[in-house]
C-alpha cells in the first residue's frame, strides 16, 4: 500500500489513494499483514511544477497576491512530499521490528497530510492558481535519501527537525491571510498547524522508544544524528510552546542552533 502510494505521480490521485489505504487500515487493521515492500529511493513525481535548486526558486513578497500564491504554493509542495516521507518511514524499515502502533501513528500521519494538501490546492484553485503553477524547491526528498537506511536518523531529521520548522513558521503564514483576509487559507492553516503538533510529536515519541530500546541518552544521539544528516540550520526563533507539546525540550534544539551560529 505504501510503495503503490510512492509509485503514484499525480498530486491528487496520491493524496486520493493514500486517504483510501488509511480508511483501509482503519477499518481491517487487525487483518493486515505489515509485510514487507521494496520503496523506491524517490517517489513518482507530476511533470509540473519544475523542480529548481533552493536558490533559484524565486522569491515573492506575501503582501501581494502573487506572493500569497506562491507562499501557498509552497505549502503544498511540502504538504504532497510529507504524505511520500510518511509512506515512506512505514515501507523503508519494517526489517526493524516496531510495534503496530508505529504503524497506526505514520498512517494517520499520511492521512493528515494527503487532506492538508488537497486543502491547500483548494484555495490555490480559488485564487486562479493550481498546485503545478510555479517552480518548486527540489531538495525536499533529500532528508529522506540522507537517511535512507537509518531509522533513527529520518525520525530526528523529518519529523524532530523539519516539521517541527513548520511549528515556528505557520503563525506567521497565517497572520499573512488574516490581514489580507484571505479566510478559506486562514482556516487551512490552521488546520495544519493543530495537526503538525501531533507529527512532531509521534517523532520524538519512537525516536525516544528506539533510544529506550537501545539504553541511549535522547538528547546526546539528537545531536550527533542531526549533525549527520541535516544540511541546513536550526534557525530561531522556536516555537517553544508547541515543541515541548510535541515532547521536543529546549536542550534538543537550542545546543544545535547556538553551534550553527557559533556561539558555542
Amino acid at each position: 500500500m505504501a510503495v503503490a502510494v510512492l509509485q503514484t505521480a499525480d498530486g491528487r490521485a496520491k493524496t486520493a489513494l493514500s486517504r483510501d489505504y488509511a480508511a483501509q487500515w482503519r477499518s481491517n487493521r487487525d487483518t493486515i499483514a505489515i509485510g514487507h515492500a521494496k520503496p523506491p529511493l524517490r517517489p513518482a513525481r507530476p511533470d509540473k511544477p519544475e523542480l529548481l535548486n533552493p536558490r533559484d526558486v524565486p522569491h515573492r513578497k506575501p503582501g501581494s497576491e502573487a506572493g500569497r500564491i506562491a507562499l501557498l504554493h509552497a505549502v503544498a509542495h511540502i504538504e504532497l512530499n510529507a504524505v511520500d516521507l510518511h509512506w515512506d518511514i512505514i515501507a523503508r524499515f519494517t526489517d526493524t521490528p516496531l510495534p503496530m502502533g508505529f504503524y497506526d501513528d505514520w498512517v494517520k500521519a499520511a492521512d493528515e497530510e494527503s487532506k492538508h494538501f488537497n486543502l491547500v490546492c483548494d484555495c490555490l484553485e480559488a485564487l486562479g492558481s493550481h498546485y503545478g503553477a510555479l517552480p518548486a524547491h527540489a531538495g525536499m526528498w533529500r532528508a529522506a535519501e540522507d537517511t535512507v537506511d537509518d531509522l533513527m536518523g529520518r525520525l530526528a531529521v523529518v519529523p524532530m527537525v523539519l516539521e517541527a520548522r513548520g511549528l515556528n513558521v505557520t503563525p506567521g503564514m497565517i497572520d499573512i491571510f488574516k490581514r489580507a483576509k484571505v479566510d478559506q487559507a486562514v482556516a487551512a492553516l490552521q488546520v495544519i498547524y493543530a495537526e503538525e503538533v501531533h507529527h512532531v510529536a509521534y517523532g520524538s515519541k519512537w525516536f525516544h522508544f528506539l533510544c529506550g530500546r537501545h539504553n541511549l541518552d535522547p538528547t546526546g544521539v539528537f545531536h550527533d544524528l542531526v549533525r549527520k544528516h541535516f544540511h541546513g540550520s536550526l534557525k530561531p526563533p522556536f516555537n517553544e510552546e508547541k515543541r515541548a507539546e510535541a515532547g521536543i525540550p529546549p536542550d534538543f534544539y537550542w545546543p544545535l542552533a547556538q553551534k550553527q551560529r557559533g556561539l558555542t
